[in-house]
């Protein structure tokens, strides 16, 4: 079987796997550890990793924090459903969405959306549908959109958790507690399991934690839907990594120290930021696909969840890890019961 044959990512996964809330304790999350270099697999908690890290590493954080980006409302014209994914604003006030309804959309039309807490809240005017079938739209509020966001928006839950159903915890539960830099429609769901004191201990041992910002699209964490793997085109998503940081992942590095990537959107910050072997600062779009056959320039570990089966974030981690130890690692999690995607349990590659 190729390397380019999709089939090699797929496996059955227990559906009471799938993780539906989080652990009480961020930290409480079970933690596999699984050490390339001696292919061992053992299992702990994540309030454990100080024991897996040293002095000189550096961890590095994605700073993004989720918009509460999923609308639903009704159509003022037809009065039937509609649900809408914010996914961008531009410096003119229009929105860029995508939507679902029953029935044509057409442009003008309107839609009122509703609140979480079942008030009606401001309308958005239909301007035009896009090539890539997303809507140009107006929101008709002087607000701006993070205020109108806060408002009417619902938690992007992904579809696998509640049918996509947001509960009033989930405005805390799913955001990383150092999300700052608003921008993203999906959580980077490793960075879920770290709190103020874990964060806090991990500094006292003499680490540095590094914030880079990947603002997660609504393609992330889809299957892949071509017949191969290099069929697949990734969606773009912004990214920065500052001058100030890579001067302090590189201070590491120079003293012996690890670059620990916190998620996968992590790990795809510093290789789009990595220029012949040398990382530079970099602020743009990235659509890397990391798969069989790439060659890591600068991270030395990584943090991350258990992945959808046939996703490009698995495809990445059994790159990185090492396709046969990774998926034996998957074997594993399933026959212990861990718990899987966004708000399940975490593994730490070595």
């Amino acid at each position: 079987m190729s390397e380019n044959d999709l089939t090699r990512y797929d496996f059955k996964l227990p559906h009471e796997l799938v993780a539906q809330t989080p652990v009480t304790h961020r930290v409480d999350a079970r933690l596999m550890v699984v050490e390339r270099d001696s292919g061992t697999i053992s299992h702990h908690h994540v309030r454990d990793l100080p024991q897996f890290l040293r002095a000189e590493d550096c961890l590095v954080l994605n700073n993004t924090k989720v918009l509460p980006a999923r609308l639903i409302g009704r159509r003022t014209q037809t009065g039937g459903n509609w649900e809408g994914l914010f996914l961008a604003a531009d410096e003119h006030g229009f929105w860029k969405i995508l939507s679902k309804t029953r029935g044509k959309l057409m442009p003008g039309e309107q839609v009122a959306l509703q609140t979480p807490e079942g008030k009606i809240g401001i309308s958005l005017e239909l301007l035009a549908r896009q090539d890539d079938n997303t809507w140009l739209v107006k929101p008709l509020s002087d607000d701006d959109m993070p205020t109108i966001l806060d408002r009417v928006g619902w938690v992007p839950i992904p579809p696998y958790i509640r049918n996509g159903r947001m509960v009033p915890a989930d405005r805390e539960q799913y955001q990383t507690v150092y999300a700052s830099k608003p921008g993203a429609v999906a959580a980077p769901t490793a960075g879920l399991h770290f709190s103020p004191e874990l964060l806090t201990q991990i500094q006292t041992l003499g680490l540095d934690l590094v914030p880079v910002t990947l603002h997660v699209g609504a393609g992330t964490f889809k299957p892949i839907e071509t017949e191969t793997i290099d069929a697949h085109v990734m969606h773009y998503e912004w990214c920065e990594i500052t001058d100030k940081a890579v001067a302090r992942i590189e201070r590491r590095r120079r003293h012996g120290g690890r670059v620990i990537a916190v998620g996968t959107t992590s790990v795809r910050v510093l290789e789009s930021a990595s220029v012949q072997d040398q990382l530079q600062p970099f602020s743009g779009e990235t659509n890397l696909f990391i798969k069989p056959g790439y060659t890591f320039r600068s991270v030395d570990a990584m943090m991350t969840n258990f992945h959808l089966p046939l996703s490009t974030l698995l495809i990445l981690v059994r790159t990185f890890g090492g396709d046969e130890l990774i998926r034996r690692a998957y074997d594993e999690a399933i026959a212990e019961e861990y718990r899987f995607y966004s708000y399940g349990d975490a593994m730490l590659i070595l």
